[in-house]
């Protein structure tokens, strides 16, 4: 799978997403929930010394005022519908004063 392919299946759900953070003119970002993935490293698998097939970890970072299994499920289900196996962590950001919940997924 590739970034874009993975952009719409994150699209699919509904929640506005974009890659790494919101910039616009404002400076604003959409009202929560919304959704960031960027690339945190790689694991490629190596042959014949050399990148036989790269490999991308994402962390895709959902951010919700309140706690919301809705939502969470849009998300997981969309990640399922393409065969993308995940493991989910949790947060609260005082300063922000939401729930990130981060999905790290390999493409």
């Amino acid at each position: 799978m590739t970034l874009p392919e993975l952009s719409d299946v994150l699209a699919s759900t509904g929640i506005p997403t974009t890659y790494h953070s919101w910039h616009d003119v404002d400076g604003e970002r959409p009202s929560m929930p919304f959704m960031t993935y960027q690339v945190s490293y790689s694991n490629n698998f190596f042959a014949d010394n050399t990148v036989y097939h790269p490999i991308n970890h994402i962390d895709i970072s959902l951010y919700t005022a309140l706690k919301s299994l809705e939502t969470e499920s849009l998300v997981e289900a969309a990640l399922e519908g393409a065969e993308l196996p995940w493991n989910k962590t949790e947060t609260f950001i005082d300063s922000e004063h939401c729930y990130q919940i981060i999905y790290e997924v390999e493409v």
